[in-house]
């Protein structure tokens, strides 16, 4: 945690669900279900199960202490226990019967995750209402569409903002099918302490977690940690297009959106600039995602029945990869809630090549009477010399003895008419609306 870049870097609710106290909360919340699961079980007296839970709630913990002792066993479940054990009195002989501490420490990282997807999943939700009111409301908003960074054919900003849309909802929908499931299996995952009672104790503790109970102990076999990684990591590029789109828009010559908030988008040096700071932070945080994707999935290759190091290589890298993309979504949603849309000044950048940009409709029309390749001769020839500033492509084309000949002035200017050349536009922004309003139901 930084209290210099944090407010940048790790803005919004999910960054507290990922804190030193959250992970604490988590492991100690992991340890009143195990304990209680076994007196479910009826493996140890429910008094004692009480008491545990008692002072998992109630007891003083020092995360700095357990930190600093966790070198002695590899990991910060070793301390606590023996913490727990001696706050709960004649109780503490049950504290973490059964487990090992990757138990502990596994079903702590689920839990965490689950917890931080609540406050994630309503940005994300957020978000995408927000993209789904640009798509509506600039369902007709003609656009320049641009390829390689240059003008292309005509689209509608509301079909720019259904791309958004799209890619928000299929990422939520990705992490919302993520398999969170609780880890108890032991010393080797047999869970032998616990007799024949071992699946009935997994049972209750992944009910009493609110976690998916697995088919086995996943010691191991670490896709679940890949899943829920693959899937921050697919939200955060999903973010990052969309930040990088709506930074390159508010461009000063392109300048089609603006984030408007009073006190925000200032520059330390130049008074007349106007940044998108939502845009510009969800960027900065979701670029770090992939490393930390990479990181995780470098870490799946775990040997035999437990791990050296591989388990204890993720808890730092997903820790930051929920509150990195958390953060990514928070300022993404607050960017879409700050955007200002100008379509005058899109119809101004359509006009900026006096046509050009529908040259390929007017070959496409020529080339049914010339052929393709003395249309496209034609066609460009006279785009070459209208961006050259030798007269308005209309005139030039009517002017040309291809063109002209078989294209009337009147039907040139309705081929160089931008809001005539959407094709499917408003059909796929309706279809990404009704989508979304279907899958609500």
């Amino acid at each position: 945690m930084s209290e210099l870049f944090d407010p940048v870097l790790a803005a919004g609710a999910v960054r507290d669900e990922v804190s030193d106290a959250a992970w604490l909360r988590a492991l100690l919340d992991v340890e009143a279900a195990l304990a209680a699961a076994e007196a479910d079980a009826g493996l140890i007296p429910r008094e004692h199960a009480d008491r545990i839970a008692e002072v998992c709630r109630e007891g003083y913990f020092d995360v700095a202490e357990i930190g600093a002792k966790a070198v002695g066993i590899g990991n910060p479940a070793g301390p606590l226990v023996r913490e727990l054990t001696a706050q709960a009195g004649s109780a503490g002989q049950y504290v973490h019967f059964g487990a090992t501490s990757q138990d502990v420490m596994d079903s702590a990282a689920m839990l965490l995750a689950k917890r931080a997807l609540v406050p994630l999943l309503e940005d994300l939700d957020a978000a995408a209402d927000q993209a789904a009111r640009l798509a509506r409301e600039h369902r007709e908003t003609v656009q320049a569409g641009r390829s390689l960074l240059q003008q292309a054919t005509p689209v509608t900003f509301g079909l720019t903002a259904a791309g958004w849309l799209s890619g928000l909802d299929a990422a939520a929908h990705r992490l919302r099918g993520v398999r969170l499931a609780a880890q108890l299996g032991g010393a080797t995952g047999t869970l032998a302490s616990l007799g024949e009672r071992g699946p009935q104790v997994l049972a209750a503790f992944s009910r009493r977690l609110g976690l998916d109970e697995p088919v086995l102990p996943w010691h191991t076999e670490r896709s679940r940690i890949a899943e829920l990684a693959t899937a921050l990591g697919e939200l955060s590029g999903v973010v990052g297009g969309v930040s990088r789109t709506i930074t390159l828009l508010a461009q000063t010559e392109v300048a089609e959106v603006a984030e408007v908030a009073e006190g925000r988008g200032g520059s330390s040096t130049m008074p007349h600039k106007r940044n998108a700071i939502a845009a510009i932070a969800a960027q900065a945080a979701a670029q770090q995602a992939p490393g930390l994707v990479s990181t995780l999935l470098g870490a799946m290759s775990h040997e035999l029945q437990r791990a050296a190091g591989s388990w204890h290589a993720e808890w730092r890298p997903l820790t930051e990869l929920v509150r990195t993309t958390g953060s990514a979504i928070y300022w993404l949603r607050t960017s879409f809630e700050r955007l200002q849309v100008d379509p005058e000044r899109m119809r101004e950048n359509l006009d900026a090549t006096g046509g050009a940009i529908l040259s390929e409709r007017v070959t496409t029309e020529l080339a049914a009477e010339t052929g393709r390749l003395a249309a496209h001769d034609a066609v460009t020839a006279c785009a070459k010399r209208a961006l050259a500033g030798e007269g308005e492509l209309a005139d030039l084309l009517a002017e040309d003895p291809l063109a002209g000949k078989h294209l009337t002035r009147q039907r040139i200017e309705q081929l160089l008419d931008p809001a005539d050349y959407l094709g499917s536009a408003r059909v796929f922004v309706d279809r990404v609306l009704a989508e979304r309003v279907s899958s609500e139901r």
